[in-house]
């Protein structure tokens, strides 16, 4: 009779094993296939049968972060006055492991360096090319049926509330960070390359061997240091003024009828932030667009005369702007100069912090050849790209969602530990890190730097010395 009792066991581990591993593999709820056996199961008999748990579909999927696994264990059943023991399946789960680089809230070691992208081919779409042919599908068919476009703010033409004061606190750190950098740059040497786009920060120039300039062969690829500016720490990334980003496009032959500003600036204007020599258009009805097509925008309005009839000197403008900022802030003491090192640390982390958040909702388009950006809708018709191939595009840009890094360049530049000592040499090249050239300018004024740009800078690799570099491994 036990051995009776012990092969109906094992029949019924056996079945029960296979709903579990084929529930499990197909992704599909157990409950109508082995609650129907648990509730037939009656302790009078003389079988035994597992306790059936019912999981969720999320928690039995393969793709989980938190697998399920089979663990069997030994348990003793009791079967009227005789005490059978067995092996009995559980479902288990595993706890939720984070690689050593993934974890919430930590950074990794070391990071790679930026990539350099290649200037004879296009930038990558920060996109996916299939969810923009999605998307574009989907209003197609909209269109087709003649159903308006479902837009919600900013994307038709109203402001968004929650971002108003986002845009008013980059501005401001905006104009902290201008004032930083020209105070900065009075006490911390900063050199540029005449031949290239190469920047360095530190009392004189580095040897390594990697200028692209257009004489770096008779160089040996070394640079051509003179003395540096404050658009070699912030890259000016200028736009079009535009009145009504939702109005009539810029044309090649209108181009001189728009201002240019800094792109950070205009996406605040646009953003809600109000400044009277940058008038902007407050819309209070909504635009409405069937496909690509904008069927009511409230009319055209005549846009106000630019700011260049006003003398820009006297205006409250000039803070906006890099042009003349040394001229326009003394040198700071000594004491000093820690305090606004820090502050302009923090205006720059609240400026790219800023700016991600407005991108998320504000729509930005850069040239996927060359470093133009439009903040608005869609690009203007202005003939100014130069890059790969403009020769088939007549001149036009190619415009595709822009980037952060493409409104807000990082400029990554070397960071050196010790900044009056020896140049740096192409024979280490591999020991060195990088940071931004804001982050590496504040560095040396003595701010302290913030925890994710640490593994970029390579702050825990100690240099060799030139005999001692062909003995690491």
């Amino acid at each position: 009779m036990g051995d009776m009792v012990l092969a109906n066991m094992m029949i019924c581990i056996d079945c029960k094993i296979t709903a579990l591993v084929t529930a499990i593999v197909r992704d599909r709820p157990m409950l109508q296939t082995l609650s129907t056996a648990s509730s037939l199961w009656n302790p009078s008999q003389r079988s035994a049968c597992l306790e059936i748990v019912e999981f969720q579909r999320s928690q039995l999927s393969s793709l989980s972060p938190c697998p399920f696994y089979l663990k069997f264990g030994s348990k003793s059943v009791q079967k009227g006055r005789a005490l059978v023991s067995g092996t009995f399946p559980y479902a288990c789960q595993r706890p939720k492991q984070y690689p050593a680089s993934k974890k919430p809230g930590e950074y990794p070691q070391n990071m790679d360096l930026p990539p350099v992208l290649p200037k004879k081919k296009k930038k990558p779409y920060p996109i996916p090319f299939k969810e923009i042919q999605k998307a574009a599908r989907k209003d197609k068919k909209l269109a087709e049926r003649g159903v308006e476009k479902p837009l919600q703010p900013p994307k038709n033409g109203l402001l968004v509330p929650e971002l108003i004061p986002v845009a008013y606190e980059v501005l401001d750190a905006w104009k902290l960070l201008i004032k930083g950098l020209a105070q900065l740059l009075h006490v911390i040497p900063v050199y540029g390359c005449s031949e290239c786009s190469e920047v360095h920060v530190a009392h004189s120039g580095h040897n390594i061997q990697d200028c692209k300039g257009p004489r770096s062969s008779k160089r040996r690829g070394l640079h051509s240091w003179v003395k540096g500016s404050i658009n070699d720490i912030l890259i000016p990334i200028e736009s079009y003024h535009l009145y009504d980003p939702f109005g009539r496009r810029i044309k090649h032959e209108t181009r001189f009828d728009y201002d240019r500003i800094p792109a950070v600036v205009e996406l605040c204007i646009q953003a809600g932030v109000d400044i009277p020599e940058y008038p902007s258009r407050r819309r209070t009805n909504p635009i409405r667009m069937i496909g690509k097509k904008i069927i009511d925008r409230g009319g055209y309005v005549e846009e106000p005369k630019p700011w260049r009839a006003v003398d820009p000197s006297s205006s409250s403008i000039i803070d906006l702007d890099t042009c003349g900022a040394c001229e326009r802030f003394p040198p700071p003491s000594p004491e000093d100069v820690p305090i606004i090192a820090q502050e302009t640390m923090n205006a720059h982390e609240t400026v790219q912090t800023g700016v991600t958040k407005l991108m998320k909702k504000y729509t930005v388009k850069a040239c996927g050849y060359c470093s133009e950006v439009h903040v608005g809708p869609w690009g203007h018709n202005a003939k100014l790209c130069g890059e790969f191939k403009h020769q088939w595009r007549d001149g036009k840009h190619g415009w595709q969602d822009a980037t952060v890094s493409e409104v807000f360049p990082p400029n990554y530049v070397w960071h050196v530990q010790d900044p009056k000592g020896p140049p740096m040499r192409s024979a280490l090249k591999r020991y060195y890190g990088k940071a931004p050239a804001v982050v590496e300018l504040c560095m040396q004024a003595g701010a302290q730097v913030p925890r994710r740009y640490k593994p970029m800078m390579r702050l825990d690799i100690i240099v060799p010395e030139s005999e001692e570099a062909s003995l690491v491994a």
